[in-house]
């Protein structure tokens, strides 16, 4: 099979020449369509013009033989002048009674000749088309014809040079078409390879950098701006993978150094390993592992493909219940609650983790008191954890849902927490298609509530009342 070289497929052509191919192709055939419009415009306004004298010649002859006899008509209404070429006087039977020359061959026959008719006709003895006017006059006993004829070849002339005119601009007009398209596609295309080559030369070690935004507010400036707000989540995103990368670390060096010293400690003096080091160090840090790794688990698989759902009917009043139950085991704080029965639908495990997580939050950081309340809210429910803690300022009450995000004072470190609890909660909450806000509880301290999609018409049975 023989070689096709790639100049010669449009598929690899570039966008400068398709385009001007495409802009030669368009304007030549509007042009083509323009010139044959403007042609017949022009062709049929100058055969008018012909007719016109034509018919004016035949009116004024028609007009002298309703006066006169045809030996007094004027002289110069036979005269071949301007468009008419050829003047005649017929009678009835067709002969000769005066003409403008001494051409004795008849225009037309009498006989087919209908008062007004003007057309091209074939005359025989005259070499060029002839538009004849006709007209029959009755002047006594006598019953003549008027045959005016006019040139058309000045018209025809008139067009063929108009038309040679169109045919040596048009080629001109259509390549410079296609000139100012391969140009200004060229020029606007240039924009687009500086943002391509700056798009290139950077690197993740240059994240900061953007495009430049043409001056001109059209498609390359907002693909510019596209680019720069991809450029800046790039950014962000990097940013934020690197940190929590590091905070990941952080979180994850303190257990393991305890594990560790308290193994070697076991290692050199295996006295000590008894079951005071082994409950008081190694399982807690081991579990405080656990729990970091399993967080980082489930945001890792939320961020890659969301977070994996086994959905069925959930009772949020007995899942609620538990953590009340499980927080006043703790002892140390006032446990209030006002549980009405909710059921939605949703994946149980992961529910009662959102609400664990919520719950120890308020615990952590209330000073005496907690409070639990579940409710149907229309077609919702909602789930309320009161504390009366130091609360979370109105400028933090989003970035607290952020990963390893844990605000100074009383809600530091020390609460023991890893700053993943509250990023979880969003995510479940999210992926259950409700949401979780962060309000000012009448205790004084922070209100979390937990917004999701009732199952059915809520229930609104007697609440559950306070355990002791």
């Amino acid at each position: 099979m023989p070689h096709i070289p790639d100049w010669s497929r449009p598929s690899r052509w570039g966008l400068r020449i398709r385009s001007a191919i495409a802009a030669a192709l368009t304007v030549g055939a509007v042009l083509l369509i323009a010139a044959g419009a403007l042609l017949a415009l022009l062709n049929r306004s100058l055969l008018r013009e012909v007719d016109a004298a034509a018919s004016t010649r035949a009116d004024a002859i028609a007009g002298e033989l309703t006066r006169t006899t045809v030996a007094e008509l004027p002289t110069s209404l036979f005269d071949a002048s301007g468009q008419v070429a050829v003047v005649q006087v017929l009678d009835v039977r067709g002969g000769l009674v005066r003409e403008s020359n001494s051409n004795p061959q008849p225009l037309l026959d009498p006989a087919t000749v209908e008062d007004g008719v003007s057309g091209v006709r074939a005359v025989s003895g005259y070499d060029d088309d002839l538009r004849v006017a006709a007209r029959t006059v009755t002047a006594g006993p006598d019953r003549y014809t008027v045959l005016v004829a006019a040139d058309s070849e000045s018209a025809e002339h008139a067009v063929t040079r108009v038309a040679a005119l169109v045919g040596f601009g048009g080629p001109l007009v259509v390549a410079a078409a296609a000139l100012a398209t391969y140009l200004l596609v060229g020029r606007s295309l240039r924009s687009v390879e500086e943002i391509r080559s700056r798009v290139a030369g950077i690197g993740a070690a240059g994240l900061a950098e953007r495009v430049p935004v043409p001056v001109a507010r059209d498609e390359i400036a907002r693909l510019a701006e596209t680019m720069n707000d991809m450029l800046a989540r790039v950014e962000a995103g990097h940013v934020a993978q690197r940190r929590f990368v590091g905070d990941a670390s952080h979180e994850l060096r303190s257990p393991l150094a305890a594990i560790t010293a308290a193994l070697e400690l076991a290692r050199d003096r295996p006295q000590v390993l008894d079951a005071e080091l082994i409950g008081d160090t190694l399982l807690p840090e081991a579990e405080r592992m656990r729990y970091l790794i399993e967080d980082l688990l489930t945001l890792a698989a939320a961020d890659e493909n969301g977070l994996e759902l086994r959905t069925g009917e959930v009772d949020l009043d007995d899942l609620a219940a538990e953590q009340a139950t499980a927080l006043r085991t703790r002892g140390g704080l006032t446990v209030r609650t006002e549980i009405h029965p909710v059921r939605v639908i949703g994946d149980r495990p992961k529910l009662a983790r959102a609400l664990r997580n919520i719950v120890d939050n308020a615990a952590a950081h209330a000073r005496t008191e907690v409070s639990v309340t579940v409710v149907a809210a229309g077609e919702r429910a909602l789930v309320t954890v009161d504390d009366d803690g130091p609360g979370i300022p109105v400028a933090d009450r989003e970035r607290v849902f952020g990963r390893f995000v844990r605000l100074e004072a009383d809600r530091a470190r020390a609460t023991g927490g890893s700053g993943l609890g509250l990023a979880i909660v969003a995510e479940i909450a999210g992926a259950h298609a409700g949401s979780v806000t962060i309000g000012e509880s009448p205790r004084g301290g922070a209100r979390f509530v937990l917004d999701l999609p009732l199952a059915g018409p809520g229930r609104v049975d007697q609440p559950i009342a306070d355990a002791p």
